[in-house]
């Protein structure tokens, strides 16, 4: 399978946009598009690609800051939906498509209540769940510790140590390395 990953830092707190498409159909998604929609625009476009989504891993406004600009269905936990603004929510297990690609959704509350990561073959996108070295913060509104360790443990038992990890700030890391490098797993 065959695809296009573009990570773009956005909005004011520098927050990991990303753009995942198909390379034979160019159909794409925009994952967490926090601000700079602009620039979101312009990798599509040099990279050929047709964004038929935005999905945001969670409602926080480092991660919602474009939406309403793009103009485009936005997609999100139900928990996290209004912040959002969704059109369409999602639960545990549904699968978003993009030509050939497809997306699973997994429920990681914690950072938030309606925190998801994304997970398409060997690749997972985060959000704010997991860092290189570290986890999502639980202090702020929503946020609890127990949840987070809850969904720690659910993806590091489901995933490969292979897994690539992009995560919704800061630099990408596999799943293997955060087991033997990361003190809160």
């Amino acid at each position: 399978m065959r695809y296009i990953l573009r990570q773009l830092q956005v909005g004011p707190l520098g927050a990991n946009c990303y753009i995942f498409g198909c390379a034979r159909t160019k159909e794409a998604v925009i994952i967490d598009p926090g601000g700079d929609a602009g620039a979101i625009r312009r990798q599509l476009e040099r990279d050929g690609l047709k964004a038929k989504c935005v999905i945001n891993t969670h409602g926080h406004f480092d991660h919602i800051g474009a939406n309403a600009e793009l103009g485009l269905p936005v997609y999100a936990h139900k928990a996290d939906a209004v912040a959002s603004s969704a059109a369409t929510c999602l639960k545990e297990g549904d699968i978003i498509k993009a030509g050939d690609l497809s997306l699973e959704v997994i429920h990681t509350p914690g950072h938030s209540p309606g925190g998801i990561c994304l997970k398409s073959g060997d690749i997972l996108f985060s959000g704010d769940t997991l860092f290189a070295g570290s986890v999502g913060r639980t202090d702020m509104p929503g946020g609890s510790g127990k949840q987070l360790d809850d969904s720690l443990k659910k993806l590091v038992a489901m995933l490969a140590d292979g897994t690539e990890v992009y995560p919704g700030h800061g630099p990408s890391t596999t799943i293997g390395q955060e087991k033997e490098e990361n003190p809160f797993l």
